[in-house]
């Protein structure tokens, strides 16, 4: 099985500013966000990643060439569309102070699943999305590089939750439960049975236990000992 590491970019300044963002282009990262980024490459540093793939905004892209210029070797870069930012249509670019004046505001936060934002796309469709491509590239990494293949993801906190809450086999409607920082490091291992989720938010820790670690397909019953 392969191995995905899913980061979120670095901070904005529309994350400090309460902006919705959404797919707003020229959204860059500020300089505490171009620091947390560059920490992140450096806990995957000694993890040898054979791509790194991208949402198309410049937040991830810019997350993504730290990564990159911290690996040892050439792993592949790739830009995926399908795990750009959830179509926010006429929310994006309002404070969320102001959005949560909304009626759509309590349904986005207690059932997911049911939100369709005006003008844009629904959170059922941005997770069909998101998780599709992150199984299919997986499939594609391990097609090529074998079962220990490990790769990273660059994407958005949304994208992000919804992929793990799919990992977890949780509802969409429980997704707001799961929390993911600016630059956070999750881990998620798909495989023929049930996917396994390693790591959720982490903004520290060695990671060069990837390096080694024997991918296994079924759950080590009684938690089994750990990484090496």
């Amino acid at each position: 099985m392969g191995t995905v590491i899913l980061v979120r970019h670095g901070r904005t300044q529309a994350n400090v500013d309460g902006i919705l963002a959404g797919r707003t282009a020229g959204v860059d990262l500020d300089d505490r966000g171009l620091e947390q980024a560059a920490a992140t490459a450096e806990r995957l540093r000694p993890v040898p990643l054979v791509g790194v793939v991208s949402s198309p905004l410049e937040r991830c892209r810019q997350t993504s060439a730290l990564i990159l210029d911290r690996q040892q070797g050439s792993p592949a870069f790739l830009v995926e569309d399908d795990i750009t930012e959830c179509d926010y249509g006429d929310w994006q670019g309002g404070t969320l102070k102001q959005l949560s004046t909304e009626k759509l505001w309590k349904v986005v936060q207690s059932s997911p699943s049911a939100v369709v934002f005006p003008g844009g796309e629904s959170l059922a469709a941005m997770q069909a999305r998101s998780v599709a491509a992150i199984r299919r590239i997986d499939a594609e990494f391990e097609e090529q590089h074998g079962p220990g293949a490990v790769w990273a993801a660059v994407s958005h906190g949304d994208i992000i939750k919804s992929i793990l809450a799919d990992a977890y086999g949780m509802h969409l409607d429980l997704f707001q439960r799961i929390s993911v920082g600016p630059a956070s490091v999750s881990i998620v291992r798909y495989g023929s049975g049930s996917p396994s989720v390693h790591a959720t938010n982490t903004e520290s820790g060695d990671l060069s236990w990837l390096r080694t670690a024997p991918p296994v397909e079924d759950a080590p019953v009684g938690g089994g000992a750990g990484p090496a």
